[in-house]
């Protein structure tokens, strides 16, 4: 039966016993499996040279889908992935939330090892009194995305980006809510994200609806189409799940009618997001792309709900990934090896049968590369968000978490403005206030923490009972603080570092953001070279022909441009994290 779909339609999930899909939470809150089927050895004798690749990207989510367990959304899209791909139970992002955990996936950098982590490195500076700036990595650090280019690849982005820095003209071909691999040239092997907001905590805000922008997928690519602003009303927004149905809680969270309407509307937006998701493989499917394409499904950290989004357990870590490779490569299989963000830049490099780069933090875990021995630890830091501090970082193996808390005498909850706009926060706070929260449910109350936490993901999957001062765990403790020291001063991470001091630095020394230099640009004998003076600047150029017309995308500078009479080469240089330079127009001579 064919899956892949670009109509939308109204669907109903089956009703299942509130007890087992319980039971099919706890197997995907704290992933406990031993790592790794070790079926993937043989990866680069199996995948094409130079495949396509697409990513399909969703926020916000944790593993709330039938092919991880959980049966109350309605994905027949995700499910047929799941059986023609490889379901990977053990991702884990470096940060609960969006840009620090996009600046990992797109550097291949710990967030908290090039400024990254505080979340947002621009707003909220009314409150905390800073100035706006971005992260910045090493000058040797391109966005993987620029990397691929220069091999070749076309590169689309449709549409979000969040990276905690802005992305230079050249690190993508087109990067918009129009982006396409329909785009390119004839053959070109591409690399395309397409990113799924419809699951964001923002769509558990009342008055409830999708947004409109978002149905822009069933139009992928069509320039042509329009949208209304802001979002759909309850009435206009279509119904995937039944209102009536009763979801599992989650027992950091009380079951109140409040409670249930939120779990309806997040299973809703997956149901919503899948329909999307299955449009663009429709569109894959129909130009015959589907056997040449590596496709990847995850989100880009845990869930939406309070005690999920923002923090350092695994619900707010671990994500669901399906990865589905062409002519039923390993379909079918589950991996559980445990994986990182910081993995993916490497692991597309190691795809189309490029070395990772020195300076990546993490390894490739697919392609030519791959690392010999799978990864026995991930990490997670948190940091700012939005308007409150916190200090806080994370190591987990296949089965214990770790946690080091650096502000101890500060609560686990913090009044985010921002999350207090979604009813369950709401909601919790008002039982909070009448005393009426169980324990599991306060915990996150308590008006500090212990300096050090430690969890058996296997009996406690919601990390609830901390065993830091059992005496039975000291080795376990001691393994994971040891390795957490290692990480820490391996990537440079100074927690609890002042964010002034961290811009001061990112700064060296001045009291503004560094400006990349403008470019020179010489031509001599009909040829154009290029450079900056500012190390670790990408060079991006256009070249401008004699009757105006100018290529439409900016092209990475790698070698000489030859230039006929008449045109003149517009250059413009970028290094992540400062200000882009001035574009310099130089024609012949």
């Amino acid at each position: 039966m064919k899956i892949f779909s670009k109509k939308t339609f109204k669907s109903r999930a089956l009703t299942l016993p509130c007890i087992l899909v319980l039971l099919a939470m706890v197997s995907w809150a704290c992933n406990t499996q031993q790592s790794g089927s070790g079926s993937a050895k043989d990866s680069s004798a199996q995948l094409p040279k130079r495949p396509n690749i697409l990513w399909l990207v969703t926020e916000d989510m944790g593993a709330y889908i039938p092919a991880f367990g959980d049966s109350s959304a309605v994905t027949p899209n995700l499910n047929r992935l799941a059986r023609e791909g490889v379901i990977y139970t053990n991702l884990y992002s470096t940060s609960g939330v969006c840009a620090p955990s996009r600046a990992a996936i797109a550097t291949g950098m710990y967030p908290s090892s090039i400024g990254a982590n505080h979340m947002r490195t621009d707003s909220y500076t009314e409150v905390t009194g800073l100035p706006k700036y971005e992260a910045v990595p090493g000058p040797e650090v391109r966005m993987v995305s620029e990397l691929l280019r220069e091999k070749g690849y076309y590169t689309s982005n449709n549409y979000k980006e969040d990276y905690q820095f802005k992305a230079p003209v050249t690190a993508w071909d087109e990067s918009s809510p129009y982006a396409h691999w329909r785009n390119r040239a004839e053959d070109q092997p591409f690399f395309s994200i397409f990113n799924f907001t419809t699951t964001h905590e923002s769509g558990l805000f009342e008055p409830y609806g999708f947004r409109h922008i978002e149905m822009r997928h069933y139009h992928a690519g069509d320039t042509t189409y329009k949208w209304a602003p802001g979002n759909m009303t309850e009435e206009e927004t279509p119904v995937h799940v039944p209102k009536d149905q009763e979801f599992a809680v989650p027992p950091y969270l009380p079951n109140t009618p409040v409670v249930q309407r939120d779990m309806w509307k997040l299973y809703n937006n997956i149901s919503e997001m899948d329909q999307q998701l299955g449009a663009i493989l429709a569109q894959l499917e129909e130009d015959g792309l589907l056997e040449n394409t590596i496709i990847v499904f995850y989100g880009d950290h845990g869930g939406p709900l309070p005690r999920e989004k923002r923090l350092i357990y695994d619900s707010g870590l671990n994500t669901p990934m399906i990865i589905r490779f062409p002519n039923s490569w390993r379909a079918g299989e589950t991996d559980e090896q445990l994986l990182s963000f910081v993995d993916f830049a490497p692991t597309l490099l190691s795809l189309i049968g490029e070395k990772p780069l020195e300076y990546m933090q993490g390894q490739a875990f697919l392609g030519d590369y791959q690392a010999e021995d799978e990864r026995q630890y991930i990490h997670g830091a948190a940091d700012r968000f939005d308007e409150i501090t916190d200090a806080i970082r994370a190591v987990r193996d296949s089965r214990f978490k770790y946690i080091r808390n650096y502000r101890p005498n500060q609560g686990y909850y913090l009044p985010i403005s921002y999350r207090e706009q979604i009813p369950t926060m709401q909601e919790l706070l008002r039982l909070k206030q009448e005393g009426g929260l169980n324990d599991d449910q306060a915990q996150w109350f308590r008006e500090s923490k212990p300096k050090e936490e430690l969890y058996d993901c296997e009996v406690d999957p919601f990390e609830l009972n901390n065993l830091a001062e059992d005496p039975k765990y000291q080795d376990k403790l001691r393994e994971l603080s040891r390795e957490m020291d290692r990480w820490l001063t391996d990537i440079g991470d100074i927690p609890n570092f002042p964010e002034r001091d961290l811009i001061h630095r990112l700064w060296a020394g001045e009291d503004r953001k560094p400006t990349t230099a403008d470019p020179e640009v010489v031509v001599s004998s009909g040829r154009a070279e290029i450079t900056s003076a500012t190390a670790g600047a990408s060079l991006g150029y256009k070249i401008v022909r004699a009757n105006g017309e100018q290529s439409p995308d900016w092209e990475i500078y790698q070698k000489p441009i030859d230039l006929a009479d008449g045109e003149t080469v517009w250059a413009k240089a970028h290094r992540i994290g400062y200000n882009p330079s001035q574009i310099i127009k130089q024609g012949l001579n």
